[in-house]
């Protein structure tokens, strides 16, 4: 069988364009997500914990989220150990409004080496 120019000019194109799909990622490296940047990064801890403010004049059951970006430490009241906000003599869903529980330094935690 014997091949003809016009035949191995098209298997080289071929290769030449493979070898340019091939190496393309390694040059020009594109950014990708999992998934969307949100506007708050919290880290919400898991399951409902007993939330004191910090005067110490009420406690409540509740989730506690922390803002990773700030440090900022967060309790959602839940009144419940349901991990939403639970209200049985009303028929609308509750809102629960955060209470400010206090405030990791992330800055100052910090490795010296």
């Amino acid at each position: 069988m014997t091949i003809d120019r016009s035949t191995k000019a098209i298997l080289i194109a071929i290769a030449v364009l493979l070898g340019i799909i091939a190496v393309r990622p390694y040059v020009t490296a594109q950014k990708v997500e999992a998934q969307e940047s949100y506007r708050y990064d919290f880290y919400i801890e898991p399951g409902t914990w007993m939330l004191r403010s910090p005067g110490g004049d009420s406690q409540v059951l509740g989730k506690v989220m922390v803002n990773m970006k700030t440090g900022d430490v967060w309790g959602f009241p839940t009144s419940d150990p349901s991990p939403y906000p639970v209200d049985f003599s009303k028929s609308a869903p509750p809102v629960s409004k955060p209470v400010y529980l206090g405030r990791f330094d992330f800055a100052a935690a910090i490795r010296n080496k």
